[in-house]
């Protein structure tokens, strides 16, 4: 990865504002996918943490290291940091980040709203996650790629090439655990998903629809694959998602 590439994947951390922004990005990705995301809140004078989630941004063999608990310990601290020096905060989670964000809600019941971008957030099919350990027990440590769905050509997303498995069970576990609590969170949230998601199904979108005990703000992006941070949408997703927290935290 190039230095400037390196630079986009590490965490970004603004301190001005009284009120606060954590932005969490998905699985297999990196800061990268959404830093455009988190300047823009910081443009608009909120205090951001936009943490590097454990064992990406490196290598596909650091991410087999660790799991769920790994990435959400990272979250809470990045949370408490925030909630230490802020007002208010708004949690605002892609993909992996939008289910971490599900779960933050859940734990701190003073978080002032989400936002979640394309969030996985539906349990696995038991046989499903009965074959990716099977074929762990195999000796298949990764399977093929999930990054990069975008509709934008020339618009690329910093991800790995292979999935680690043992991480892929993990999050599948951990995601379960949070659809099991839905309906504790009771904070606004601002949903936005893609029409067209390779990687996330529409029925993610409408158990949330369905689950979440708090009132509701649902976008539909018309343009966008998985990565609308990066896709034809980014900007109407970074404006909705600032107009939202600041109408969280007014």
């Amino acid at each position: 990865m190039s230095a400037t590439g390196l630079k986009a994947a590490a965490s970004f951390s603004a301190c001005d504002g009284a009120a606060g922004v954590l932005v969490l990005h998905g699985f297999t990705a990196s800061v990268a996918t959404v830093r455009s995301l988190a300047e823009a809140f910081a443009d608009a004078g909120f205090s951001v943490e936009a943490p590097l989630l454990p064992g990406h941004g490196t290598s596909v063999e650091d991410l087999a290291t660790t799991g769920f608990a790994d990435w959400l310990a990272c979250a809470d601290t990045a949370y408490e940091s925030l909630r230490a020096r802020s007002d208010q905060v708004v949690v605002v989670g892609h993909s992996l980040g939008g289910t971490l964000a599900l779960a933050l809600a859940t734990e701190h019941r003073d978080v002032a709203g989400l936002v979640l971008v394309n969030p996985y957030v539906e349990p696995p099919a038991a046989v499903g996650v009965e074959l990716l350990a099977r074929a762990l027990d195999s000796g298949q440590e990764t399977i093929p790629g999930i990054g990069g769905d975008i509709a934008l050509p020339g618009a690329v997303e910093p991800s790995y090439a292979e999935t680690p498995v043992r991480a892929l069970i993990s999050l599948l576990e951990g995601t379960s655990s949070v659809a099991g609590r839905l309906g504790e969170v009771s904070c606004p949230t601002l949903l936005i998903t893609s029409r067209r998601d390779h990687v996330v199904p529409a029925s993610h979108g409408e158990l949330l629809v369905e689950g979440l005990a708090g009132p509701l703000e649902r976008v539909v992006l018309e343009h966008s694959y998985h990565v609308a941070t990066l896709d034809y949408d980014a900007a109407e997703v970074e404006n909705r998602a600032v107009a939202f927290a600041q109408k969280c935290c007014a």
